[in-house]
């Protein structure tokens, strides 16, 4: 891990040369199959002592690397109009870094502060590249959901180092949990994170201010920040979780349905992707909360699967927002007449975003749901809803934007760059590509 982290260090001096913006997008794409040809142990939960990688983090850093270079790619009016880029790439190489140690840190400690210190460079992105005023509240809802819950996580991180004198992942498994307390502050704050209903306020507002680069890692990687720390600190409150996890499950699967219906009322499409975002982390939420090896297995595939989709359709969603100047339904309409093949790629992320085969969303979805169904058989209808309404709102999405009357004051703008087509190709294509290596996708199975 330590060859990883040097590079990134050792690339911080390229951020501020003026003509390598595009240098430190390959560097990124570089270090992405560096990892990838790691020799490492494919078994859950076999790590080193400090920093280790197992499948769970192995397939969550790779995601971060990806979405970090998409980034970089899907910003470059930042790179053309000069404003500040090279701070730019500077805070996403910090982000990614945090990233990278938060994924791959076997300490329960250390891990908490490089979670929490990821929102350091977000939070940069949305007050320093937003688009709207409202910026600065939608940074300080970000920071203080966050705080809130994480400080009691803090507090019980203290508590368990005070009684069982280690904070490392490979020994608390062999310790267990009873209070109540203590169990609610652990998984809440991860939860807040994810972001469950009811706590999820603060991610359509982060969306909607932050530029294209910071809705699509908060979309791609901060949000698995939640269900990664869950299943890390699942190990220690199995008993009394076994219990009461009942609670977060009802909660989150109703929830999951009432977002649903939000989104069939937005007009503005990064709020209506943002909040189909909460949507699907609800299922995950209900995956992670069953306790079985398909709940946690195919909760990872869907983490991985909306990371991209998500991040491809705030990208799309961005892409129309520059020409037009405008994410409102109500003017993006007709755009099939326009730009027919960014219409395509419309149709292949909505589809995804549906779970349509040969998508990994539908492995994970598929999954999800028998999981969920193996617990409890009532919770049946809610899935029936959640689905159903998923399908509902997507298609929303894709005929108010692509049919229609179109707006007459947009006669005049640009076609889709190729650039743009690569960065919608390499959201897509591991998305559909990945189901060839399903069994490692499910790696818990």
């Amino acid at each position: 891990m330590l060859k990883i982290f040097l590079f990134l260090l050792f690339m911080t001096p390229i951020c501020f040369f003026k003509k390598l913006y595009w240098m430190v997008q390959n560097m990124f794409f570089f270090l992405m199959f560096m990892i990838f040809f790691f020799n490492f142990n494919y078994l859950m939960f076999n790590v080193e002592l400090i920093f280790g990688l197992d499948l769970l983090s192995f397939g969550l850093i790779l995601l971060s690397v990806w979405i970090c270079g998409l980034m970089i790619m899907s910003s470059s009016s930042l790179y053309f109009m000069n404003l500040n880029f090279n701070y730019f790439l500077f805070n996403i190489l910090c982000l990614l870094l945090l990233l990278l140690l938060t994924f791959s840190s076997m300490n329960l400690f250390l891990f908490y502060v490089f979670f929490e210190s990821s929102l350091i460079p977000t939070m940069f992105l949305i007050f320093g590249w937003g688009y709207q005023p409202e910026r600065l509240q939608a940074g300080l809802y970000l920071l203080f959901y966050t705080l809130f819950a994480s400080l009691p996580l803090l507090m019980v991180l203290f508590f368990i180092f005070d009684n069982f004198f280690t904070l490392n992942f490979i020994f608390l498994k062999e310790f267990n949990l009873e209070n109540m307390l203590l169990y609610f502050f652990l998984v809440f704050a991860f939860l807040v994170k994810m972001p469950m209903f009811m706590v999820h306020l603060w991610l359509p507002k982060a969306h909607v201010e932050a530029p294209v680069s910071g809705s699509m890692i908060l979309a791609g990687v901060l949000l698995k920040l939640g269900g990664y720390g869950l299943i890390r600190v699942f190990s220690i409150i199995l008993e009394i979780s076994m219990k009461m996890n009942i609670f977060w499950m009802i909660l989150s699967l109703v929830g999951g349905f009432l977002v649903s219906l939000i989104c069939l009322r937005q007009i503005d499409l990064k709020a209506l992707v943002a909040y189909s975002s909460v949507a699907h982390m609800s299922l995950v939420i209900g995956g992670l909360m069953v306790f079985m090896s398909w709940g946690w297995g195919f909760s990872y595939t869907l983490m991985v699967a909306h990371g991209l989709c998500s991040s491809g359709l705030f990208f799309l969603v961005n892409l129309f927002y520059e020409r037009l100047g405008s994410r409102s339904l109500l003017i993006n309409k007709g755009m099939l007449s326009f730009m027919p093949s960014v219409s395509m790629w419309w149709f292949l992320l909505c589809s995804s975003n549906m779970a349509a085969p040969p998508t990994i969303n539908l492995l994970g979805e598929i999954g999800l749901l028998n999981s969920i169904i193996g617990w409890s058989k009532m919770l049946m209808i809610l899935l029936i809803f959640i689905s159903f309404f998923s399908a509902a709102y997507t298609l929303y999405l894709y005929s108010f934007s692509q049919h229609g009357k179109f707006n007459i004051s947009s006669y005049s703008f640009s076609f889709a760059l190729n650039r743009e087509y690569l960065i919608l190709f390499l959201h897509w294509f591991p998305l559909n590509l990945l189901i060839l290596k399903s069994d490692l996708m499910v790696m818990l199975l």
